[in-house]
């Protein structure tokens, strides 16, 4: 079991026990459910609470933008423009990979810290 499933089942626990489940909004209707299969795993959590609070991560929101200048690169007939349109897919391309190659690093020391840190306190 990882760290997010232990805090996730006591916060549940807790609301149990002071009634905070009763009076729900849907209840008795089914869950919609989301296909988080290419997240990872211990992502997945982390990426729903974003979603829901309509937060788009960085790396997804260059993702979304190199895409949008694929279409227009495809679509483009004035030379000028179609210039302009690749010099800033290229710069959006390297910002991302900046991103994803720091955010590998961060997550090699950073996280096990941190994570070392929770496991301590949790005493598992």
């Amino acid at each position: 079991m990882n760290i997010i499933s232990i805090l996730a089942e006591e916060k549940i626990q807790e609301g149990l026990k002071h009634g905070a489940f009763h009076n729900l909004p849907g209840k008795g209707k089914p869950l919609k459910f989301e296909d988080t299969s290419r997240v990872p795993e211990d992502l997945r959590a982390g990426y729903r609470m974003l979603k829901n609070a309509g937060y788009l991560p960085k790396e997804l929101q260059l993702r979304k933008e190199m895409v949008t200048l694929n279409d227009l690169i495809r679509c483009c007939d004035d030379e000028d423009e179609l210039g302009r349109l690749n010099h800033e897919l290229r710069e959006k391309k390297l910002r991302f990979n900046q991103l994803m190659e720091k955010r590998a690093l961060k997550k090699t020391r950073a996280f096990k810290r941190y994570r070392n840190k929770i496991f301590n306190r949790l005493h598992l």
